[in-house]
């Protein structure tokens, strides 16, 4: 067995940032990966694309252990209270579009 067991979820959610953002030259878009316990519905593990190892670090604590249970708000919350990185609003349209998906894949698949 590897790192994730068989009742997690592999999830994208992108967006895209400012043309002068570096991630933008780098990326061409900025995305997050959630790895989310079905089960639980909770955030086991997940990344970013982004520059520096510190963001991709401080995005994490925000998101680990987050309960998808709760819905976007709350986290989208969290984000504007915590992380001021110029691609804060990148950063919450792919939440939002990593929940919409999330809420599609359980609907479908009736979690």
């Amino acid at each position: 067995m590897g790192k994730y067991h068989k009742n997690t979820l592999y999830i994208v959610g992108d967006s895209k940032t400012t043309l002068n953002n570096p991630i933008t030259s780098q990326y061409n878009a900025y995305f997050i990966v959630l790895i989310i316990d079905i089960e639980k519905e909770v955030i086991i593990d997940m990344g970013v694309s982004t520059i520096l190892q510190e963001t991709r670090d401080f995005i994490k604590s925000i998101f680990i252990g987050y309960s998808m249970g709760e819905g976007q708000g709350p986290l989208i919350e969290e984000i504007k209270n915590r992380y001021y990185g110029s691609s804060q609003k990148a950063l919450i349209v792919a939440w939002k579009d990593a929940y919409k998906k999330y809420q599609q894949i359980t609907k479908k698949k009736n979690i």
